[in-house]
């Protein structure tokens, strides 16, 4: 039983209250996590929030006014404690960024309800239809990175742990009712395991829609305009895209202006930005056009064996989510699949080991996939 919210939740914002929450913590056997972050307000996005729900108190953690979370790092990795989280690979790989934590025993209500088969596996709408309890999303994009936070936010983020636990008995009691348990937890400890993607590594210029339309000059000078609007954003603290849009970017590489004039020509920039960094931008696109044209890599085409394999995979896994009204990632998620086509299996022992992260698959549809892939 959750809490009230009669009861304030517990404000931690000093290292000693930290060790004491963590001890309270090492005792229970399910504890309830949520973190929100300022990816919207900063260049380097961080965790500026962390709640973490009892069955009898809600807390919220400030990562912002304590120099070492260390104390938590013990109550994510034991696997005695169950930590459950809705929609938790963005928390997991956000708690392992910036904190290192390692999470243990993991239940993702959100993938439990996609394993269900819900429609609406959002917070705001599973919380409705179970508690009849109208969460206001007004805050999700906020920023959480400012000191104090009002009132109202501090009551925002504990809605978003504050129910899980319960939420989570109900969810199970129904994965076990109808035989899905065992591949919740297949994919729960995937989660377990999600990896904190790598740094930028100058591959950022081909994330500018539009970019494999550009040609080779075209390509050296829009990644000059990249560095140098990730240049300004460092320096500022802010989101790339609130420096300059990757459609300013795209345009003026596209037209590859020469001078001031042409540049207001673009109609891409007003008044302030042209001010700000008009010259600069020009100055871009000198060093641009001064740089080795850029081309990409182009990776090898696929064998049409693969290809086939692939197709055959995605139309029984796509016929299979839809008898048993689930996504289709849920019957075969798509790593496994492309891994399986990539590597051709040519006996049950060969399959077993390709899904050996996925057991319960394996024994539910591991012949079928080979017949699929050996016909």
């Amino acid at each position: 039983m959750a809490s009230s919210l009669m009861q304030p939740p517990v404000w931690i914002d000093r290292y000693a209250a930290l060790e004491r929450l963590a001890g309270q913590l090492l005792r229970e056997a399910q504890v309830a996590v949520d973190t929100e972050s300022n990816s919207l307000y900063a260049y380097q996005e961080q965790v500026c929030l962390i709640q973490i729900s009892t069955a009898e108190k809600d807390y919220l953690i400030d990562p912002l006014a304590i120099d070492s979370l260390d104390p938590l790092a013990g109550v994510f990795s034991r696997a005695e404690i169950e930590k459950i989280f809705h929609a938790a690979e963005y928390d997991v790989i956000c708690l392992k960024r910036d904190f290192g934590f390692e999470i243990h025993h993991l239940f993702d209500t959100m993938h439990a309800s996609r394993i269900l088969g819900r429609e609406n596996v959002g917070l705001a709408g599973i919380l409705e239809q179970e508690f009849q309890i109208e969460l206001n999303k007004q805050y999700q994009r906020a920023n959480w990175g400012r000191r104090p936070l009002p009132p109202e936010m501090l009551a925002y983020a504990r809605l978003d742990s504050h129910y899980l636990i319960d939420l989570r008995a109900r969810l199970e009691a129904e994965l076990r009712q109808r035989g899905r348990w065992e591949l919740a937890q297949e994919d729960f400890c995937r989660l377990e395991n999600t990896e904190v993607p790598p740094q930028e590594n100058g591959n950022a210029v081909w994330r500018i829609p539009g970019a494999h339309d550009l040609n080779a000059t075209q390509l050296a000078v829009l990644k000059s305009l990249v560095q140098y609007r990730d240049q300004q954003a460092r320096m500022a603290n802010l989101p790339v895209f609130k420096v300059l849009s990757n459609q300013v970017l795209f345009e003026i590489a596209r037209s590859l202006p020469q001078t001031r004039p042409a540049l207001e020509n673009l109609g891409m920039l007003n008044g302030r930005l042209l001010q700000r960094h008009g010259d600069a931008l020009l100055q871009a696109v000198q060093r641009g056009l001064r740089e080795p044209p850029l081309t990409r890599a182009h990776n090898p085409r696929p064998s049409d064996a693969y290809l086939t394999r692939l197709d055959a995979l995605r139309s029984w896994r796509k016929q299979t989510a839809e008898s048993l009204q689930v996504p289709s990632d849920v019957v075969l998620p798509r790593d496994v699949l492309e891994w399986i086509a990539q590597s051709c299996p040519a006996t049950l022992e060969e399959l077993r080991g390709l899904m050996n992260t996925i057991p319960w698959r394996f024994q539910n549809f591991g012949s079928e996939i080979l017949r699929i892939i050996r016909p």
